[in-house]
């Protein structure tokens, strides 16, 4: 079976688009998509008021609030995502699904809930605007519909690069192609439909994504077995395996990140942040008929959301192993051509590697239905959070329901429109989860702060929630900025450096200094090289030259002293940097003085804030190392985050005026008595549920500790 699966990867591997779908996969695709736009059809008859577009008419069970709570977060955030970090940061990606989600799941449907669905809100910004007051509401509706539309846009391009990978579609046009199903069936049906259409996707995904961890664990002989070929192509195969043994230094993981970021920064902020504040989950709880089945839907998620690694991160680390030798993905900012793929393609390519016809169509549906589930997730909530907590609380307060309505479907379209243009800014990040996890640091972790204090603590003043949630926000936007900027320019190149005259000066090679430099160039870059013509102004190959050269001349300058060469030694001393000696950042900037003196005028070091890259002097302050990886500084930088935004909150609290208790009724915990469940059987409590998943989450994580 490994001799057959191996040639079929290889037949692949040598077409463009990889592969082709068949009739029957094409069938198979082709019937999914007509049964989602059928449900939006057949549901839009029952949606007729503002709380049957926006909350599904408070009316769902358990089981379908709870499945939809998870289906909603599983697009291609976890999907593509998870499955590209695990190929990145192996096993340490599993966090995020059991530390970075169950504790927190568990803590919503205990203590969360009961707030959330008494006080009948329809978003998180409408408890705050109940809790705080309307600046507080405003500002965090705001920065939300802002992070929906951004987070929309990757499910799109997710989808693209699906395509890409197996079929060589233009990105374009399947960014289209999923755009207008989601804006299509979300439009009319509202959350009932996007609730309805994610049980159905949740099931789909599962049935075509286990078809990869089934065969490819087959493959690798089992977990010893993947243990063993990854053992055989990494240096560190024990840093790739274990999930917190290796976590006690900032060195001896892949992820350059030590226990305190991902207990504090993942465990606590960035977690709880997003299951108990995110609307894009919140709503689909807030939709279930009574409070029994509100406390109980997260519960239920939790228990699914624990086996979901072993449809994500497996093929992550079985692509580790598995994949052609030859096939190192690279980060998402360095594919160059078509014979390149990045870490965000890992999932697909396995897909690739094990399905045939039938098959592909199922798991190809399987992907495309998490891609959807994820928009629909992102667009609904978005509707919501604009008609309800920016229209018509500040511009259009006194209208009929109907109008409502007719806003939420029209900005239903319009979210969609916009999340089209966030698509292409994913591939300015490393992979998917990098620019995922930034979002979450700048809106998810301040807004955990001050929901936290709002519902805990009664002292928390309207002024304080505001201000606390302003200047948290502000702060992890700031050390995004600073951690991304070097005053002296970055230590080496970065592409928009690259001049044309010194593309010029490297293609003529006349002189010693530009012969050296061309000599460091890869075989890659001189393709390039060979077939740009100035004259032609092409301004796509000219920037794959810029971004190639300027990686070839960066690692030329961080391993070799340039002052060392004859070709240099004018150049050296004129920029006063003889010393041969250096090594790490001084080294860099050394060989980076020495260039610019060798080629006065033709590359120019001014300040820069480039989101690609880290000044790692920066880092060190933020993520306390300057290993860290992108990942590990967003952890930090949301605890951070959280931090500044729960101490402004309580030293403002402290020094204005707070509310009467009794305006606090159903809105802080001491002030409210929580509803009694009645005399149920110890089987129908949420307590007892929530404590069999707590303990098979502490088992899991021993288990591979």
């Amino acid at each position: 079976m490994t001799n057959a699966l191996s040639l079929f990867a290889a037949e692949a591997a040598a077409t463009k688009g990889w592969i082709s779908l068949g009739p029957l996969d094409i069938t198979i695709m082709v019937l999914f998509f007509l049964m989602v736009l059928a449900i939006g059809l057949y549901l839009k008859k029952q949606t007729k008021t503002g709380e049957d577009f926006f909350m599904a008419g408070r009316e769902m069970t358990a089981w379908i609030a709870g499945l939809s709570f998870l289906s909603a977060n599983l697009g291609s955030l976890e999907l593509m995502g998870w499955a590209a970090s695990a190929y990145q940061y192996g096993i340490l990606a599993t966090h995020w699904y059991w530390i970075g989600a169950i504790p927190a799941m568990l803590f919503l449907g205990l203590f969360m809930m009961p707030f959330y669905y008494i006080s009948k809100t329809h978003s998180v910004p409408g408890y705050l605007q109940l809790r705080f007051g309307e600046s507080s509401r405003g500002l965090a509706a705001v920065c939300f519909a802002f992070m929906t539309v951004l987070m929309s846009g990757i499910n799109m391009y997710s989808m693209a690069l699906v395509m890409k990978v197996m079929l060589g579609w233009d990105i374009t046009f399947s960014i289209w192609i999923s755009a207008g199903t989601v804006a299509a069936y979300v439009a009319l049906g509202g959350l009932k439909s996007a609730i309805f259409n994610e049980v159905l996707q949740f099931m789909l995904i599962w049935v075509g994504a286990m078809l990869i961890p089934i065969l490819g664990m087959y493959e690798a002989g089992g977990w010893v077995g993947l243990k063993a070929k990854m053992a055989e192509r990494l240096t560190s195969p024990e840093m790739y395996t274990h999930l917190w043994s290796t976590m006690g230094d900032f060195n001896n993981n892949p992820m350059g990140i030590h226990w305190t970021g991902i207990v504090f920064g993942l465990g606590w902020v960035i977690s709880f942040g997003y299951w108990t504040t995110d609307f894009l989950v919140v709503q689909r709880v807030l939709s279930a008929k009574d409070l029994r089945a509100a406390k109980m839907a997260p519960i239920i998620g939790a228990a699914f959301k624990m086996m979901v690694p072993f449809i994500v991160i497996l093929p992550g680390l079985l692509g580790l192993a598995l994949l052609p030798a030859d096939m190192k993905l690279v980060p998402e900012n360095q594919v160059f051509s078509a014979a390149d793929h990045s870490y965000n393609e890992v999932l697909p390519l396995m897909l690739v590697r094990y399905c045939g016809p039938g098959l592909l169509g199922l798991g190809v549906t399987a992907l495309v239905a998490g891609f959807m589930a994820g928009m629909a997730g992102n667009v609904s909530a978005f509707a919501t959070v604009w008609t309800y907590d920016i229209y018509r609380a500040f511009m259009v307060k006194k209208a009929s329901d109907s109008h409502y309505v007719a806003m939420g479907r029209v900005c239903t379209v319009v979210g969609v429109l916009i999340s089209i243009g966030t698509a292409y800014m994913v591939m300015e990040f490393k992979s998917i989860m990098d620019y995922v996890q930034a979002l979450f640091s700048f809106f998810i972790a301040p807004l955990f702060a001050t929901v936290l204090l709002g519902m805990f603590w009664k002292r928390a003043s309207s002024k304080g929630g505001f201000w606390g949630l302003f200047l948290g926000t502000v702060a992890a936007i700031g050390m995004f900025c600073f951690v991304h900027y070097d005053p002296l320019g970055f230590p080496g190149f970065t592409g928009r450096e690259i001049s044309p005259a010194l593309v010029a000066k490297l293609q003529k090679a006349e002189d010693p200094a530009s012969q050296t430099l061309k000599a460091a160039l890869a075989e890659r870059t001189l393709g390039f090289l060979g077939e740009y013509d100035a004259a032609k102004e092409d301004k796509e190959l000219f920037g794959k030259i810029q971004t190639t050269v300027s990686m070839d001349l960066q690692k030329l300058v961080s391993t070799k002293s340039l002052a060392a060469e004859a070709a240099f030694a004018d150049a050296a001393k004129k920029a006063g940097k003889t010393e041969t000696n250096l090594e790490g950042i001084a080294l860099v900037r050394a060989n980076r003085a020495i260039v610019d003196a060798a080629f006065p005028g033709d590359v120019k070091k001014v300040p820069t804030l480039d989101a690609t890259q880290t000044n790692k002097a920066h880092v060190h302050y933020v993520a306390l190392s300057d290993k860290a990886s992108d990942m590990a500084l967003n952890m930090y930088t949301a605890l951070w985050s959280w931090i500044t935004c729960f101490v402004v909150t309580i030293v403002v609290s402290l020094f204005t005026e707070a509310r009467d208790e009794k305006d606090l009724v159903n809105l802080v915990y001491s002030c409210t008595k929580i509803p009694d469940e009645g005399q149920v059987a110890m089987i129908y409590r949420p307590w007892f549920w929530a404590t069999i998943v707590a303990v098979v989450f502490c088992l899991l994580n021993y288990m591979v500790w």
